[in-house]
């Protein structure tokens, strides 16, 4: 490098130092926004440490009790809708079950269906508020006083909405919870109006509580139960239990929703306001989430904070419609892009045919024959490698010890007879992000769950492919794919040494171990994708050697 470049590379050095910092000097937030931003974020840290540990008891003041509130006895309230019966504690609202009934727990016939709350997380007080009062908390399902004079709520699929009202007071503070259900929608939305029956102002603040079980299996790896959220910074998610024990999860900045969740089911809260703080945790195997709203309460004033949840499955569709890019709560990565409209396509054909199995099918086909020309370029590089094979055999003999020279004799090889070794990878490559897109949709689409393909293995009474987001329980699928990538690798030229060409035989046995324990649904996908590449290759092999 002579004076001049070093001279220039100095110079646009300096100016990226210089852009860098003057970007930040401009655009950062000033001192008092930094102090701000830090303090929201420590109340954050604070609150989900909280919900990673049962809350302490507290004594209720002498002016909890008003003279116009007469507490009633904690019932059960129940709602039910078609698509869910909820069972509410009228002890400060919080539910007791949430039952999905187009859901089941297993492919049983006498399976149970979906609870999303379960036995354990009742205690820790779903959709419960917890009333903050001079950085005091009181959780009002527990140190609280309340009210209900309503009745249970049935809502058919033509009446629209209703509404439960539950009134309660905390430390001298009088709660007013309005619930309203939808028929045709897991939404449920909240107007809580809290008035300050005290003679003095207080800085304080409501959080919006979720609690529920795991939603699906601890060791599950492809499809955990996590806390994911979405802020002005984009979606985030964290699925390790340790760190969520003992760490937990707190995010602030422009909060939008945060989430329990897996891949099929959904406990989301969505604030009614962008300035909220979100803490989320794990304490006993209950997954815990709060959405806090500062409030200033003025002496017998009524502040009314809003917020709504949602309860469910992660139908696409549904979720579409909902406020606050709830949307984003299905989420396939990288991959999200083509996944959803590869989905899409799948819901399409499962219109016609009414058997996932079958659609997962007619779309590997589709996304098969669109990829064809490139598939055939690739297979037709290869075949043209595999003529060349007992030629760079030969050179391997007689340059192996001198790598520099095998390499130049080998391009050279290829030059001399018009071969692009990369010919047969580059439309491989283009293929690949399609291949990972489906596979990524095939594992996250709750159409799947309990979907059945072949429900009895053939001649038998056995139950087989009943459930395409489970795994084959005989692995006979995986088997049959693992010897069909067995065969693909038999039929593509090897332009590596000997070492790497075992190397390459071993991945049909290791992809099988991987995909014994993956959903039937993607070992499908990827078997059939595997006996099309296999048959387009027979039939270019067969017309090169009639050339």
């Amino acid at each position: 490098m002579d004076k001049q470049e070093k001279l220039r590379l100095a110079l646009a050095f300096a100016l990226s130092i210089a852009l860098f910092v003057g970007w930040q000097y401009f655009t950062a937030p000033s001192a008092e926004e930094q102090a701000q931003m830090a303090h929201r974020t420590a109340q954050a840290e604070q609150k989900a440490a909280a919900l990673t540990e049962t809350p302490p008891a507290y004594a209720e003041s002498d002016d909890a009790v008003g003279t116009a509130f007469k507490p009633t006895e904690g019932t059960p309230v129940t709602v039910d809708t078609p698509l869910y019966t909820a069972v509410f504690s009228s002890q400060g609202g919080i539910l007791e079950k949430f039952i999905l009934k187009n859901y089941k727990d297993t492919i049983e016939l006498d399976s149970p269906n979906i609870d999303l709350i379960g036995k354990k997380a009742f205690s820790k007080g779903p959709l419960g508020l917890i009333l903050t009062k001079n950085d005091k908390e009181y959780h009002t399902w527990q140190h609280g006083e309340w009210a209900f004079t309503g009745t249970n709520i049935v809502l058919g699929e033509a009446d629209g909405t209703k509404t439960l009202t539950f009134t309660g007071q905390a430390d001298g503070f009088r709660i007013k919870r309005v619930l309203t259900f939808h028929a045709d929608s897991y939404l449920i939305e909240e107007s809580a109006t809290i008035t300050n029956l005290t003679a003095t102002g207080v800085e304080g603040a409501i959080s919006f509580t979720a609690a529920a079980k795991s939603m699906s299996a601890e060791d599950d790896r492809y499809n955990p139960t996590r806390i994911a959220y979405l802020t002005d910074n984009g979606r985030e998610q964290e699925d390790d239990r340790d760190d969520l024990r003992e760490k937990g999860v707190a995010a602030t900045g422009g909060l939008k929703w945060g989430a329990i969740e897996s891949n099929y089911f959904l406990f989301a809260i969505i604030p009614g306001e962008d300035e909220n703080l979100l803490s989320a945790g794990m304490d006993s195997n209950v997954f815990r989430m709060a959405v806090t709203e500062e409030a200033t309460f003025m002496p017998n004033v009524a502040k009314t904070l809003n917020a709504s949840y949602f309860l469910g499955s992660t139908d696409r569709v549904m979720l579409g419609t909902m406020p606050n890019e709830l949307s984003e709560a299905v989420n396939f990565g990288w991959f999200d892009i083509l996944a959803k409209p590869l989905l899409i396509g799948l819901e399409f054909f499962h219109g016609y045919v009414h058997n996932y199995g079958i659609a997962i099918i007619l779309l590997t086909i589709c996304i098969k024959l669109l990829f064809w020309p490139l598939s055939q370029k690739s297979y037709g590089s290869m075949e043209q490698m595999k003529k060349l094979q007992p030629m760079v055999a030969k050179l391997r003999e007689k340059y192996g010890d001198d790598k520099q020279r095998l390499n130049q004799e080998t391009m050279a090889l290829y030059k001399t007879y018009k071969v692009n070794p990369m010919g047969g990878c580059l439309p491989m490559v283009v293929q690949i992000p399609v291949f990972f897109g489906l596979y990524k949709a095939l594992l996250g689409a709750v159409e799947l769950r309990h979907a059945p393909f072949i429900e009895h293995l053939p001649f038998t009474d056995l139950p087989w492919l009943a459930d395409l987001s489970a795994k084959d329980p005989y692995y006979i699928t995986p088997i049959i794919m693992g010897v069909t990538m067995f065969l693909q690798q038999k039929m593509t030229p090897s332009t590596g040494d000997p070492t790497q060409a075992k190397i390459m035989m071993l991945m049909p046995l290791i992809f099988t171990f991987m995909f014994l324990n993956f959903p039937s649904g993607l070992v499908i996908y990827w078997l059939l994708n595997n006996v099309l590449s296999i048959g387009q290759q027979l039939m270019i092999a067969r017309k090169t050697k009639a050339a």
